[in-house]
């Protein structure tokens, strides 16, 4: 299995090109002496075959250089750099230095310091892969005394200030890449239009200095930036699902028939097709750079199609039994971050602060007092400020200044005294009172005691909720935590109105009235411009008279007089039937009352059981205006008499009946024989006939008032 240390974030890997064995297939490797063709049989003459059987040990590279980089400027990549190697190789084609971890494409750049002072080789830089390369300008092979040299003379630079993190540099012989965090070599084959099984075969039939090949296996993040992103895979990997759909195993090297737990799909990936069962790294321009997807063992027949195979990734280590090979080397430099901790609670107009950082590994924290340049105030991962009495800016870096971070110390002024707007307010009966109150900072709090308590309300203006007795609010001034104690009293006093009541007051006819206000001593102002507690008027409406209290209170009230035009009613007739009487007006309203004896009265012009005879109907104005009275008769019918010389009910006779002189009255038995006639000179019936008492019994009558009225016609009962 791979070591993969997940620490290291950027890789450079330098490569140096030396005789190797290759097995590919449908591509051509040419090295120094050895030519290897696919699907041929190795080919040499006499000397290749010498060289093959010639034993020489592999160079053993090594570098020193782990460094802090301030962004902006330009670094060696090592301090000292070695290559041993076996007597019989004093050169090599050429020497890779790749950035394999934490590249920044356009930003990165390694480059030769001196050129001049390097005649025997030339650099070519290559942005997309982040790696640099030093050959012979004539293609011959470049010594290794000046490779070694060129190296210690390659430096690194980005130029924007806010480059950040590790950056490791890999330094290879052979063309390979070099990855430190797997201490594997990663080596993408042209081949256009392999297959998935051709590929395998060909990469496992090929080694690289005694380490066997196999489809690449991508186990981390770091490798699929290296193989997918700076190298430009775009070709097969060791990844299957074919034995169970769905289910995506690697099937090559020593991770031979595990589970993918580190993937890298492009997005929809892997479709999960039935024949698309093998994983290849996407072409540059296809969905996310490096990621992956799965196509068949063929992929796109189509030539210059995005999914072509265009060739495969082999890698190289970690196979039982081998040994890492000491052909590459790596450094880092890292680029000092300081990383302040949260900045300390504000203090109340003077104080110390304590600031805390902490700073890349390695790293010296440096305290500042301008964000270029300045004073430095102190180092370590700590600083205590003097006492201060403003807020204050403090600046930290870990040694870049392009990286330095702020800090700031807050001073906050607690406020004056706060000032009321007025001390005390009024307000004239239960209410909301809007009370205000300022502060020279910050913020003002009500309260509804001279300490403590809880503030109700925050804002210079405070609009109270309904309040009906004296009370006092107190306003605290406040300024980011830092509160002055001494809260200023606000009163509000609630004063009574006048108290006055609405009336409605008749007005008669041709007539006027004096409406009255109803308190006295205060002042008044009337709808007609009257200042005084009465006023008179003569014509109806709605009068409002403002009473308005003395000063300190000043609280008024309004009160509103109705006044209504009364007429003096005009009895048109009167109905009578049996002893009910109805009084009808001229015209009828609601303020007319009605009477038939003059001294009680009501509403309603209905009486009942009015005592027979002439009686009088009246009708007048309720409030006085006037009235108008009509006399009427009550004819009172008896309905029996007994006539038995008691005293009581001895004698029939119509009551009423002596206010109209013409009237007659006849009597008739129950057989209709005329037995009686009244009239103005004989008024009453004694039940008899020519002086013979008749029989009880019921008798008749008919009561003819004059031509003009009906005749009234009813019945009563003669009781012996």
């Amino acid at each position: 299995m791979k070591t993969i240390n997940y620490l290291k974030i950027t890789t450079i890997a330098f490569a140096l090109s030396l005789t190797q064995s290759y097995a590919v297939e449908k591509t051509t490797i040419k090295n120094k002496n050895i030519i290897v063709n696919s699907n041929d049989t190795l080919k040499s003459n006499k000397k290749q075959h010498s060289r093959l059987n010639f034993a020489i040990t592999p160079p053993v590279v090594k570098a020193t250089g782990d460094q802090l980089y301030c962004p902006q400027n330009t670094i060696k990549i090592v301090t000292d750099f070695t290559i041993t190697h076996d007597p019989a190789e004093t050169g090599t084609k050429a020497v890779y230095i790749q950035i394999s971890s934490g590249y920044s494409s356009g930003f990165d750049q390694l480059m030769l310091s001196n050129p001049a002072s390097h005649p025997n080789v030339t650099t070519s830089w290559d942005a997309t892969a982040g790696k640099l390369s030093i050959t012979s300008p004539t293609g011959a092979d470049v010594l290794y005394a000046d490779l070694v040299n060129a190296v210690k003379d390659v430096v690194f630079t980005n130029p924007s200030a806010s480059a950040s993190g590790t950056k490791t540099f890999s330094i290879t012989i052979g063309n390979a890449n070099y990855l430190p965090s797997t201490q594997h070599f990663y080596l993408f084959v042209p081949s256009i239009g392999i297959t998935w099984t051709s590929a395998k075969a060909a990469a496992e039939a090929s080694t690289y200095y005694g380490l066997k090949g196999y489809l690449a296996t991508i186990l981390s993040q770091d490798e699929a930036q290296l193989i997918g992103e700076q190298a430009s895979g775009t070709g097969w990997i060791g990844g299957s699902d074919a034995e169970t759909e769905g289910v995506w195993k690697w099937v090559t090297g020593p991770e031979a028939g595990t589970v993918m737990t580190y993937t890298f799909w492009n997005s929809g990936e892997p479709n999960n097709l039935g024949d698309e069962d093998y994983a290849h790294i996407t072409q540059p321009g296809v969905g996310i750079r490096g990621s992956w997807n799965d196509l068949s063992n063929t992929g796109s027949l189509t030539p210059g199609d995005a999914y072509q195979p265009k060739g495969y990734v082999v890698e190289y280590g970690g196979m039982p039994g081998e040994s890492p090979l000491e052909i590459a080397a790596s450094t880092k430099i890292t680029i000092p971050v300081a990383t302040p901790g949260a900045n300390p609670n504000p203090v109340c107009d003077s104080g110390t602060f304590t600031f805390t950082a902490t700073a890349t590994a390695g790293a010296t924290i440096s305290w500042y007092d301008a964000a270029v340049g300045g004073n430095v105030l102190g180092t370590g991962n700590t600083y205590t400020t003097p006492t201060i009495t403003s807020t204050t800016t403090y600046y930290v870096d870990a040694g870049c200044a392009s990286n330095r971070k702020s800090v700031t110390a807050t001073v906050n002024t607690t406020p004056a005294n706060p000032i009321a707007g007025q001390s005390t307010y009024s307000n004239c009966g239960p209410g909301s009172v809007t009370i205000t109150a300022s502060s020279n900072i910050g913020i003002i709090n009500w309260f509804t005691a001279s300490s403590g308590g809880t503030s109700i309300f925050t804002g210079t203006s405070f609009t109270t909720p309904t309040i009906s007795t004296n009370t006092t609010y107190y306003a605290e001034a406040s300024n980011s935590g830092c509160v002055n104690p001494n809260r200023a009293a606000v009163n509000i006093e609630i004063y009574t109105p006048p108290v006055v009541n609405d009336e409605t007051v008749a007005l008669c006819q041709n007539q006027t009235v004096t409406l009255d206000a109803g308190v006295s001593g205060m002042r008044y102002l009337w709808s007609n411009g009257a200042t005084t507690q009465t006023t008179v008027v003569s014509q109806g409406g709605t009068y409002t008279v403002d009473v308005t209290s003395p000063s300190p209170e000043n609280c008024t009230s309004r009160k509103t007089v109705v006044v209504e035009e009364h007429e003096v009613p005009e009895i048109d007739r009167i109905d009578v039937n049996g002893t009910r009487a109805i009084i009808y007006l001229k015209k009828e309203t609601s303020y007319f009352e009605f009477s038939v004896d003059g001294v009680n009265f009501q509403d309603s012009n209905v009486f009942y059981e009015v005592p027979g005879g002439l009686q009088t109907a009246y009708a007048r104005e309720k409030s006085g205006c006037g009235g108008d009275t009509q006399n009427f008769v009550v004819l009172v019918f008896p309905p029996f008499f007994t006539p038995n010389n008691d005293s009581y009910n001895d004698l029939w006779e119509v009551t009423g009946m002596e206010n109209y002189p013409q009237a007659e009255v006849t009597i008739f038995d129950r057989y209709g024989k005329l037995v009686a006639q009244l009239n103005a000179s004989k008024m009453s019936w004694d039940g008899t006939f020519e002086k013979t008492p008749l029989p009880a019994s019921d008798y008749w009558y008919a009561l003819k008032i004059d031509n003009t009225k009906p005749v009234l016609r009813g019945h009563f009962t003669l009781k012996r």
